[in-house]
């Protein structure tokens, strides 16, 4: 049993489309331009699963678009579509538990999509897929604030979470990040705005380069302990703060989407949009590295990797 990376081969990606009843309302043709042009994009590379309650005239530049039935509370199907493990070499998808972000948002719909779509059998465990990153050969990396946040599993000790990972997802290690967050991010600390593995043996984490910053000390510990687990390391830029109806929002490049054959990295019209481009091309020089302006996701608290979920090949 093997829990994959997120660079290994994939047969579709997962997007759930902004509907009227959603908090996308207010602006929903606007987000709605977003995802045509965002699933249009991942059509180039592989196929795309689409859930739409409305009938949507969607079709692939290379690739099909399914467009499925599936009621959806939100977008962000990171967080409750299926996560992928390889056993016996065939990929096998899991159905965790969704209780929207420790009970802080309806999630009766989203809870329900992967039985819905796969007829998968719903695990007694709370688990978020933004919330862990694997490197493919064992080591999961995630954080303490998310894991061990009191409305998730509350029956659980740390050490009891561990090792039911452990179990379930097939890694041998865990790297506990109990440092780093990022306002306005109502995950608790996912770690795919934090910092990812780009590689087996490397991580790409955010970096915070002004001292008046309110991140800035929380981030630098939290460099102090990726340099602590031994792993290489490439910094992300900083995201000026961007703000929306008095609210900063959570800004991160490390919420990169990688598929096949590419990556799609978010943009915030913001100075540092290029330099996040050059740093991940640097990561993957075999793919092409796209910039997608995410500026309206963001509005949300989310970004590309928070809308989005990987099926992987067998």
């Amino acid at each position: 049993m093997r829990l994959p990376a997120e660079w290994e081969r994939q047969r579709a990606l997962i997007v759930a489309y902004p509907h009227q009843k959603s908090d996308w309302a207010p602006y929903l043709q606007e987000i709605r331009s977003f995802y045509d042009s965002f699933i249009d994009t991942i059509s180039r590379y592989q196929e795309v699963i689409v859930l739409s309650e409305e009938k949507l005239s969607l079709f692939g530049s290379n690739y099909p678009i399914h467009v499925l039935p599936i009621p959806t509370n939100d977008t962000w199907v990171r967080d409750y579509g299926p996560i992928t493990i390889i056993e016996d070499g065939k990929a096998k998808l899991l159905d965790f538990t969704f209780n929207g972000w420790g009970l802080k948002y309806p999630a009766n719909l989203d809870n329900q999509v992967n039985r819905r779509l796969f007829g998968t059998k719903k695990l007694g465990f709370v688990l978020e897929g933004g919330s862990i990153e694997s490197n493919g050969e064992g080591v999961l990396l995630t954080t303490s604030s998310c894991l061990l946040e009191a409305n998730r599993n509350p029956h659980l000790s740390k050490n009891e979470i561990e090792k039911k990972l452990k179990q379930t997802l097939g890694v041998h290690t865990i790297l506990w990040l109990d440092h780093g967050y990022l306002e306005g991010d109502d995950t608790d600390g996912h770690i795919d705005m934090l910092a990812r593995f780009v590689n087996p043996s490397t991580i790409a984490y955010v970096g915070c380069d002004d001292p008046n910053d309110p991140h800035y000390e929380e981030l630098q510990k939290m460099k102090e302990q990726l340099t602590s687990f031994g792993y290489d390391l490439m910094e992300l830029p900083w995201v000026a703060p961007i703000f929306h109806q008095g609210h900063r929002l959570p800004a991160s490049y490390a919420n990169f989407v990688i598929i096949n054959e590419a990556v799609l990295v978010p943009q915030y019209d913001d100075p540092m949009d290029k330099e996040a481009i050059k740093t991940l091309r640097r990561c993957f020089p075999n793919r092409d590295v796209i910039g997608i302006d995410a500026t309206i996701l963001i509005r949300q608290g989310g970004s590309l990797h928070c809308s989005c979920m990987n099926l992987y090949e067998d």
